[in-house]
């Protein structure tokens, strides 16, 4: 049941009409505490039409940062689940440097519960969010702009290796 909702998911979202939608909607989601890449949902965007690579990485930064805001919100109301961590260096070292510490938010594995920590230290908002949409822009543009480098031949040779 299960597996057939997000086969059924997954095949709305790879839709060409609902390109952007899906790039908004996977990188929302990717940026929660949810396992999962936004970066080849930009690239294939990106990929079928170049005329969409500024409004795709605009796209994929507005979903990941509004994700980045909803695990700031779960981490400040979150209190109680990591208080016996606040004596962790993380901690430490995220009240001494501050919002800035959410330019790391790009970074897999540690971005997205580093949104979570900064919300549960109180970070101020606005500069949090502003430090989270600046990292997480710059990490579409720098991954969807390597990948346009790549030679097509490259893409096509991996998707006969993967059984394509």
């Amino acid at each position: 049941m299960i597996e057939s909702a997000i086969l059924w998911l997954l095949a709305f979202l790879a839709a060409p009409a609902v390109g952007l939608t899906s790039v908004f909607l996977i990188s929302f989601v990717s940026a929660t505490l949810v396992p999962l890449g936004s970066e080849p949902a930009v690239f294939a965007v990106v990929k079928a039409n170049e005329a969409l690579f500024w409004p795709a990485i605009a796209v994929a930064t507005c979903g990941n940062t509004l994700g980045g805001i909803v695990d700031y919100w779960m981490g400040y109301y979150a209190k109680a689940a990591f208080a016996k961590e606040r004596e962790s260096r993380w901690f430490g070292w995220l009240a001494k440097h501050g919002a800035k510490t959410m330019l790391l938010s790009w970074v897999p594995g540690i971005g997205d519960p580093l949104c979570t920590l900064g919300g549960w230290l109180k970070l101020p908002f606005w500069p949090a969010v502003m430090y989270m949409a600046i990292g997480k822009f710059a990490r579409y543009l720098t991954m969807t702009a390597l990948l346009l480098y790549v030679p097509d031949g490259f893409w096509r040779g991996l998707v006969r290796v993967l059984g394509g």
